[in-house]
């Protein structure tokens, strides 16, 4: 399934951009996409997995 590739790209753009606004460096905008683009890609990741388990 294709939810916890979109997880990520929409993590890693939401935590770059929110570091930018908050005026942080380039490493600042590199550590929070890191970080947001592991938390949804792990929530896409369980939600595919429902999904799955859910359709059997």
């Amino acid at each position: 399934m294709i939810y916890p590739l979109g997880g990520l790209i929409i993590g890693a753009l939401a935590g770059a951009l929110m570091a930018r606004r908050k005026g942080g460096g380039a490493l600042d905008m590199a550590q929070w996409a890191a970080v947001l683009a592991i938390i949804l890609g792990l929530m896409g990741l369980f939600i595919t997995v429902f999904i799955t388990r859910a359709a059997v």
